[in-house]
């Protein structure tokens, strides 16, 4: 071997080294989710304190420089020297990984936080992190440069007896963190989220920046709350929110959910305060308990006949939007991304509480009961309906040898790691795109007008519609239970539309049906939206490409504002030749592709935006236009 690899090699890795050296390891990346993180770990370990009985109030701040402050009225970190190392405990929590009280000794019953090491990974990763406890009548200060103790513990004032909690400030490090700066709607998300699943806890968002914004989240009914907020863009079938809560095997079972008459079921599953969204024990429990309790009371009150085949959990959960949220001494994660609950005992007690306080709620509400159970009926028959024009479009397929939608212009490439495929708006732009396409590995795939809102259509009609289904074909991968993404067959689909409002609602549309039906083609990065110029600036037989009226500034002023400049407004992609698309919008060398992304974390947010935009109700949408209108631009 040519290079020597002995002990001397191995290398150890002192105190808060590690983090720095793999901060991947420790807060997932060091994107913006990462920083976000930074703020999460900290707010978690107050809303331990809550949990545990002792914090009503956190702020959370973000201050002029852009660095974060988290302040609770919590006990305050413990402030007496730490026996076992010598060093204040509160030193101990912000230089020691997996020290804290969330290791045994019985500090919490209950905690929340990525791996219980918070405190010491955001010192490790802050430029400065400083931290204030208020107790006794003291308050006491310590800070750290890049994890590093700058001078001991010491008392720094006085409070009043009655006072006491624990303050951070700390400022991302530019060397580990591509980007640095707090975006105030990603916080303002999760910790409305974190307020919903406390009950009675009030968490106030200040951003100190320039706009100077402030918001206070406090919800008294806790996820009975949480439902109403995430149905407030549809038609609620019942009211009051149904609850169910208990405790048994020492987990404590919280379960709110309430009908609504779209067609698509949310469900947000939660450990501690963890959102679990590959779900676990705990949602298992929950879906053979509303499955089973549902039937029962049917086949008792006759709303389903002797002969009728019994509802299934599809069939009972459309339409409904539900938040179950346990809470566990130690919760066992599975899976890498540890994002599923493993605990069995879990699974028993959602499963006994929901039967016993469901089936009672049922009895003594007979009207309810019975327009749950319409509509579990009424979707019952659509699925069967949808189940015949899948099977059919099942057997077309195997007698026409996978024959592949007529107006699809495939690629010769057949590995579909290579392969791309445009979902273009009109035939006339899929025929400059045809033109224009490199044959080897871009499809084009051209669909008429506007396709059907899936939002608004149960499976029947979304199997029915023809450019769904061209849709379906061409990927490969089928819908719903039946998706799989093994079978893709193109790394990248790309929804290419005009730059104006009908070419936006053709996007939102689309990104609709994928998101309900194929949400894993978002999740693993297979979805992109082109972005076509929307300018053509020529001079002296020369020719320029403006995306954004800023880029259309800087040619002018680059080039000279007179009246040499021919400038074109695009309308539409119709208007460009097949030459000028491959050069702007389809080149790999020169297009701009936008990845749509998605965070698991804030998939409650992501579903009730699609459900505002594309749902029936006219206010919340209104509301939403008013609210987000200074982020898109006027074409006039």
């Amino acid at each position: 071997m040519s290079a020597e690899y002995g002990a001397d090699q191995i290398q150890i890795l002192e105190g808060l080294e590690a983090v720095r050296k793999r901060p991947g390891m420790y807060i997932g990346s060091t994107s913006s989710r990462g920083l976000h993180h930074l703020v999460y770990e900290i707010v978690d370990n107050s809303v331990d304190e809550a949990l545990a009985g002792y914090c009503s109030v956190i702020e959370v701040q973000i201050n002029s420089d852009n660095s974060i402050t988290v302040r609770d009225n919590g006990r305050g970190i413990p402030v007496g020297i730490q026996k076992k190392a010598g060093i204040p405990a509160v030193e101990v929590v912000f230089t020691i990984l997996h020290a804290g009280g969330k290791f045994g000794g019985g500090g919490y019953k209950v905690s929340g936080g990525l791996h219980g090491v918070g405190a010491s990974v955001v010192n490790a990763l802050s430029e400065w992190l400083e931290v204030k406890i208020r107790q006794d009548g003291k308050i006491y200060q310590q800070r750290y440069e890049r994890g590093k103790v700058m001078y001991p513990l010491k008392v720094v004032g006085t409070c009043s007896p009655e006072e006491h909690g624990t303050e951070v400030i700390f400022l991302p490090d530019k060397e580990i963190f591509e980007e640095t700066v707090f975006d105030y709607d990603t916080l303002k998300i999760r910790l409305r989220e974190t307020a919903f699943l406390t009950k009675n806890l009030k968490i106030i968002l200040r951003d100190d920046r320039e706009e100077k914004i402030e918001k206070t989240f406090h919800y008294e009914g806790g996820i009975r709350e949480f439902v109403t907020y995430l149905n407030k863009g549809k038609e609620p079938l019942y009211d009051p929110v149904i609850y169910c809560e208990g405790t048994r095997d020492n987990v404590y079972v919280e379960v709110s959910m309430q009908h609504n008459d779209s067609y698509t079921e949310n469900i947000y599953s939660f450990v501690n305060n963890i959102n679990t969204p590959e779900g676990g024990t705990h949602l298992t429990g929950f879906k053979n308990a509303l499955t089973k309790t549902f039937n029962d009371y049917a086949k008792k009150n006759k709303l389903l006949k002797d002969n009728e085949a019994s509802l299934s959990g599809e069939d009972i959960r459309e339409g409904l939007t539900a938040i179950i949220s346990v809470k566990l001494e130690e919760p066992q994660f599975e899976g890498q991304t540890k994002q599923k609950l493993g605990n069995s005992e879990a699974r028993g007690a959602v499963d006994s509480i929901v039967s016993e306080q469901l089936t009672y709620f049922l009895e003594q509400n007979p009207s309810v009961a019975k327009t749950m159970l319409e509509k579990s009926i009424l979707a019952q028959r659509a699925r069967a309906a949808a189940r015949k024009a899948r099977d059919l479009t099942r057997r077309k397929t195997a007698l026409e040898g996978m024959a592949l939608p007529g107006k699809l212009a495939d690629c010769s490439d057949k590995d579909p790691a290579n392969c791309e495929i445009y979902l273009v708006e009109g035939d006339s732009a899929g025929g400059s795109a045809k033109d224009a396409r490199n044959k080897s590995n871009q499809a084009i795939l051209p669909l008429r007008g506007k396709i059907l809102n899936v939002e608004k259509a149960r499976l029947d009609r979304i199997y029915g519609n023809a450019e769904i289904k061209s849709m379906i074909t061409a990927f490969g991968t089928g819908i719903h239970d039946d998706f799989d993404i093994s079978k893709l067959r193109y790394d990248k689909i790309i929804i290419m539309t005009d730059a104006d409002v009908d070419g936006a609602h053709i996007s939102t549309l689309l990104l609709t049906f994928i998101y309900r039906f194929m949400p894993e083609l978002i999740k693993q990065g297979h979805v992109y939206l082109a972005q076509p110029p929307l300018y053509k600036v020529e001079k002296n037989k020369k020719v320029w490409y403006a995306y954004s009226d800023a880029e259309l500034n800087q040619i002018l002023t680059d080039i000279g504002r007179d009246n040499n400049n021919k400038i074109q407004r695009y309308k539409g992609l119709g208007e460009m030749d097949a030459e000028q698309l491959w050069e702007t919008t389809m080149d790999p060398e020169r297009r701009i592709l936008l990845k749509v992304t998605m965070d698991e974390e804030t998939t409650s947010e992501i579903d009730l935006t699609f459900t505002t935009l594309m749902g029936d109700q006219v206010e919340p949408r209104r509301e939403f236009i008013e609210a987000n209108a200074k982020y898109g631009t006027l074409d006039i």
